[in-house]
């Protein structure tokens, strides 16, 4: 990811700087000036352009008047006016436009004098976040080629008032925590299973984060057979990974719960040999647990909150778990394993129990790469929603629009508790077939969360992506970092009204 530098010093004489126009021809304090010292070159180009749209660029080489390399004239403003995505997303298209034009490192000239919907310090560190976020890539395996394309490297932020503390670090946590889930969420199962996950997890203490590792005999001994049943055919040991952060009084925490399958092959139920190897990130929901426990920390929220992470892998083996097995819960109930390839509900079940009955939650909200079927309900576009609780629900809702991670409600109810029923144990876990898939594997969850505020999010649709994202490349999205970040803000920090 790029380096951000914010300062309030005089603008670079020389290089690259990237200049606000007021859509489509408006010239704020620095382009004004600029545009004097240049003998009306901004003025000009613009009207040959005939001016320029929110997000569309200018380029002026070797720019008469200044000693520039490159002045990069881009459009902002919207007749509705810009939110703060809208910000983050502009900083995006600089950044991608930058590197795409070879731009090594740049400068972004002042935003004052321009509709942009927020103070400019602040639009300006949105513009940044987004900028490092769009930056990101995954190249710990390639070895660098020579002629491989410059890369942008360095952004500095030039401002004309303080931006604050609190803002640039709440700037630099969401970018590292998003990158650390995305880096998870990347990483080949050879290299990420449960036991090197969770010793990732312990480089949180370095936030303030308390770290607990429950390893296999301490899954035993708390009867933790849901879990331990996905993760019998494997080599690798499970692990359950508790993170505190205790940024309030709050006698009851918000919990945060993630799906950490590090591999699914299906297990004995084994999946196709096509496309399994992107199964590496059926562990996303984790990374993104993990990535939030980030955010929340690095930027000191005010806020008690609690990450769980159940980590296991699903193989075929001598000794997996068998179609027709049924196992004890941790919470007591029995539960007929019709398909191993349904998998992350067994760990979330005793996960979620866990849970309620050990950290005395407010609320929770579990997050999993849980079912295809929520795919065929809502592409790629949306994660599926779904909660016992209408202030929470809602909460998440106003969450993801602010942060542009998309949630789509999706029912519960006892109607679809009958798609679960099992003739020879309490209930099984998967539903009718072909019907209400994402619904089935969301009744199965809610058996385990009792009368607490509870929502679940499958992100099955979500966590991964074969096109560019607005704020994302190809590959791990961190989707449910600055979601989650965002319900703290907005619903749990200690002077929250939500």
């Amino acid at each position: 990811m790029i380096e951000l530098n914010f300062t309030e010093g005089e603008l670079p004489a020389s290089g690259t700087l990237v200049v606000g126009i007021g859509a489509p021809a408006t010239l704020g304090a620095t382009a004004t000036g600029l545009d004097k010292k240049s003998k009306g070159l901004i003025r000009r180009a613009l009207e040959q352009a005939g001016g320029l749209k929110h997000g569309k660029f200018q380029e002026l080489v070797l720019p008469r008047g200044l000693e520039l390399d490159r002045l990069l004239l881009v459009g902002i403003g919207k007749p509705e006016g810009l939110s703060r995505l809208d910000r983050e997303e502009l900083g995006a298209r600089v950044a991608r436009k930058l590197e795409a034009l070879g731009v090594e490192a740049a400068a972004l000239a002042p935003l004052d004098g321009l509709e942009l919907g927020a103070a400019p310090a602040a639009a300006a560190a949105e513009l940044a976040l987004g900028a490092k976020l769009a930056s990101y890539a995954f190249r710990k395996y390639q070895t660098p080629e020579k002629d491989e394309a410059k890369r942008l490297g360095q952004l500095t932020v030039y401002l004309t008032e303080v931006l604050g503390d609190a803002l640039a670090a709440s700037v630099e946590a969401q970018a590292a925590a998003v990158a650390r889930a995305r880096d998870l969420v990347s990483e080949p199962a050879n290299v990420l299973y449960p036991e090197t996950f969770a010793e990732r997890c312990r480089e949180l203490g370095e936030l303030g984060v308390e770290v607990e590792v429950i390893d296999e005999a301490g899954l035993e001994q708390l009867g933790m057979r849901a879990l331990l049943g996905v993760a019998q055919g494997s080599a690798r040991q499970p692990r359950v990974v508790v993170m505190r952060w205790r940024g309030a009084k709050q006698a009851k925490p918000l919990v945060l719960v993630g799906k950490g399958v590090c591999f699914d092959t299906g297990g004995i139920s084994i999946k196709p040999a096509g496309g399994m190897e992107e199964m590496k990130w059926d562990m996303a929901g984790a990374g993104a647990v993990v990535g939030a426990m980030h955010a929340i920390a690095g930027r000191k929220a005010k806020a008690h909150v609690v990450g769980i992470i159940g980590l296991v892998e699903n193989m075929p083996s001598g000794t997996a778990q068998r179609p027709g097995d049924v196992v004890k819960a941790m919470s007591g109930k029995t539960i007929e394993v019709i398909n191993t390839d349904a998998e992350g509900r067994l760990v979330l079940a005793d996960v979620l129990h866990y849970a309620k009955e050990h950290l005395d939650p407010s609320a929770m909200v579990d997050l999993a790469t849980l079912t295809g079927a929520v795919i065929v309900a809502l592409g790629h576009e949306n994660a599926g929603l779904f909660a016992n609780d209408e202030k929470l629900a809602g909460n998440l809702a106003r969450a993801a629009e602010t942060v542009g991670e998309g949630l789509w409600r999706l029912p519960l109810g006892k109607a679809y508790t009958k798609h679960i029923k099992s003739q020879l144990a309490d209930i099984k876990n998967v539903g009718r077939g072909r019907e209400a898939g994402a619904t089935a594997g969301a009744v199965f969850l809610e058996e385990f969360v009792g009368e607490l505020p509870w929502a679940h999010l499958d992100i099955a649709g979500v966590a991964w992506s074969s096109r560019e994202q607005p704020l994302a490349a190809k590959g791990a999205t961190g989707f449910g970092v600055r979601l989650l970040d965002e319900l703290v803000r907005l619903a749990y920090e200690a002077d929250a009204k939500g």
